[in-house]
């Protein structure tokens, strides 16, 4: 599926989720930045203690600048599970609140600025097209498919993972969760991104047992020959990092005399096979915290990390890997900065907006598919 229409897609099915979507209030849509900012942090005097803002690594700088936590979303998560506090404002996209909301008490209350920011990536396994994949892959084979899914999903996804004995990973653990898919049946069942999926194949030794299943044409599809394999992946990828390609690495390394790659593993695996270094938003983001002064690291995932880096650590050369070309990510671009004041100040007024509430029994299934994770 092209990258526009996926993302036209997933905000599509971002609005059927949630009937709750609210837009931004027109007085609110013209703030400079020194406004917002007096009355973000107005809000936030008023509030206290009864709200946490999340800002994942992928915001920008004037999401970020007001986070309690910046990191990634499950770490995001589990911050906002051990905060005493009311509300959590996560300046995400759509999945990552449902995770917040999943592990997080009863008694609070998970916030998304704007429900318009709906991650491409997710919405590329929906429940319906899941569902006919599972019945049509497993009707072709009487092995044991345990299918796992990256956190970069929907909650009824993570449930649906629940249910037929599989789990939730995230890009630090997935070979682990592999391997026990491995050891309790006999195939895995890998989505939404294929790149994630290969690469950890690879990790395991397991590149000779990859195949694909593409869900945009599963008519043409043979799902005997999919189920021959160890290792099914479903089609699915982030816009972002599947921009990245080998003649980025060669072209910094060109321009910049001893530079080092570091890149996600939802990049293609050309580019990772050409990279120094290979890990989630966390290990980027330590691999440039210890490097020495004078360093220089190219950086290939969503450009707003990169830029954070930059001012994190001027004293390491940090640079994005594709140059000018590097995409922001265009779910996380629909959290607005202004959106951020408008919900905060309705909090401080005692109005709940775009909250985010996964149906009791989903989450019950999405939080024992995590807790399955976390056992392995």
């Amino acid at each position: 599926m092209p990258a526009m229409e996926t993302a036209e897609f997933d905000t599509e099915l971002s609005l059927f989720k949630y009937d709750n979507l609210e837009q931004l209030p027109p007085e609110y849509r013209d703030f400079d930045e020194a406004e917002r900012t007096r009355r973000i942090e107005g809000a936030l005097d008023a509030l206290g203690d009864d709200v946490v803002i999340l800002g994942h690594n992928y915001q920008r700088r004037e999401i970020v600048e007001h986070a309690d936590f910046v990191g990634d979303s499950y770490q995001l998560s589990k911050e906002a599970a051990a905060a005493d506090a009311e509300y959590v404002v996560f300046g995400g996209v759509t999945f990552m609140a449902e995770s917040a909301d999943i592990i997080t008490d009863d008694d609070q209350t998970v916030v998304l600025p704007s429900m318009e920011a709906s991650c491409p990536m997710a919405g590329m396994a929906e429940a319906l097209q899941v569902d006919a994949a599972w019945a049509e892959l497993t009707a072709a084979t009487d092995a044991d498919v345990v299918p796992v899914t990256y956190m970069n999903s929907y909650a009824d996804l993570k449930a649906f993972c629940a249910e037929h004995g599989g789990l939730v990973c995230t890009s630090s653990n997935a070979h682990r969760a592999f391997e026990y898919a491995l050891d309790e049946g006999d195939k895995v069942l890998f989505l939404p991104d294929k790149h994630l999926g290969e690469n950890t194949a690879h990790r395991l030794g397991l590149e000779e047992e990859i195949a694909e299943w593409d869900p945009w044409d599963a008519a043409s599809a043979d799902a005997a020959a999919v189920v021959d394999n160890d290792v099914i992946l479903w089609d699915g990828y982030c816009q972002v990092h599947e921009r990245f390609s080998p003649s980025h690495v060669e072209q910094v390394r060109a321009d910049h005399e001893d530079a080092r790659v570091v890149v996600h593993p939802e990049c293609r695996r050309e580019v990772v096979e050409a990279a120094d270094v290979v890990g989630s938003t966390a290990t980027i983001r330590e691999t440039v915290a210890e490097a020495d002064p004078g360093e220089t690291w190219a950086i290939g995932t969503e450009v707003h990390l990169t830029r954070h880096l930059q001012r994190w650590h001027p004293e390491v050369n940090v640079v994005p890997l594709c140059g000018e070309a590097c995409m922001d990510c265009n779910a996380m671009r629909q959290i607005d900065p202004n959106y951020l004041a408008w919900v905060l100040e309705e909090l401080a007024a005692g109005r709940e907006r775009n909250v985010v509430e996964v149906a009791p029994e989903e989450k019950k299934l999405a939080r024992a598919a995590l807790d399955r994770m976390l056992e392995v």
